[in-house]
């Protein structure tokens, strides 16, 4: 990529993929605050909350008063996560209007995360697709374990391009490849995207790391290299996988904001504002921030 490179759209996950391994469950309104604050930083798209079963997400069980509180900026999406006709009903209720469906691409982490093949989830989620054509609602996916599994090890990159393949032809609008484990190094995830992208258009596909290796941000430049253009990260590092022992939080938006300032990319993004929002969420979570760039700033001030 070059200081002309056209503008890359970050997904702002930490207010679910983020918080929902944070041991720390935090009080309805301090979410509804997370968001907000997000929302005032120039972030387009920021994941909002989960509604899947509380028994899976306990800290999530407060979607719908969540979503009901947020402030909704123009111009930016608030997507929610749904596993089924039930949670699609219960979003569209609490008035979302886009809303996201998940499976992986190992068959292994799939039965240990939602008792299901990866054929089966996709049936379970079918119908929430097509519902959600048919009410204009945006359907955006997630892929998880592209890179590797906790469970099976490796995942052959001809099932990660058919689960891509599928999903998109469904009608999801973006498919975001996901690294659970963090375990990817970036020529692994370049050779995995460039395959994807011989099936999906690299404009419907979005890359999604966690930083266990402390791989992400090459991870994510191989992945820019090659074509992609959205990424998904979280605030101040949050998250993890509940399904995937020993894996640590997404890589932090600061960190990818600051790397994509310094090439010259534009992201619309105030990193200062950011950087303020992650340490304040880090003080919510009684943790320090994963953030480098956060952590630098504190250092610094």
């Amino acid at each position: 990529m070059t200081s002309s490179a056209s503008f890359v759209r970050i997904v702002e996950v930490g207010a679910r993929d983020g918080l929902q391994n944070e041991k720390t469950l935090l009080p309805t309104a301090t979410k509804i605050e997370l968001i907000d604050r997000l929302s005032a930083t120039g972030l387009k798209t920021i994941e909002a909350t989960s509604f899947v079963s509380p028994k899976w997400i306990p800290q999530l069980a407060d979607a719908a008063e969540v979503f009901a509180g947020i402030h909704q900026a123009p111009g930016v999406s608030y997507p929610v996560l749904v596993p089924n006709l039930e949670g699609y009903a219960r979003a569209r209720a609490a008035g979302a209007g886009e809303v996201a469906v998940f499976t992986a691409a190992s068959e292994a982490f799939n039965r240990r995360n939602i008792n299901a093949s990866i054929d089966e989830s996709i049936e379970r989620f079918a119908p929430v697709v097509a519902q959600a054509r048919a009410d204009g609602v945006a359907v955006r996916s997630y892929v998880s374990t592209v890179l590797g599994c906790p469970y099976q090890g490796e995942v052959p990159v001809r099932d990660v391009v058919r689960v891509a393949r599928r999903l998109h032809e469904l009608g999801c609008y973006e498919v975001s490849l996901g690294d659970t484990i963090g375990i990817g190094t970036p020529a692994k995830a370049r050779a995995m995207l460039h395959a994807v992208a011989q099936e999906v258009p690299m404009t419907a596909l979005a890359v999604h790391f966690h930083n266990t290796y402390g791989q992400a941000l090459a991870n994510i430049l191989a992945c820019l290299e090659e074509g992609v253009r959205v990424v998904d990260s979280a605030v101040s590092g949050t998250g993890g996988c509940p399904y995937a022992k020993g894996a640590t939080g997404n890589v932090a938006s600061e960190d990818v904001v600051y790397m994509l300032q310094g090439m010259g990319v534009p992201t619309g993004i105030d990193l200062d504002r950011l950087v303020a929002v992650g340490a304040w969420l880090a003080g919510q979570l009684h943790k320090p921030t994963s953030s480098r760039v956060t952590q630098a700033r504190i250092n610094m001030a």
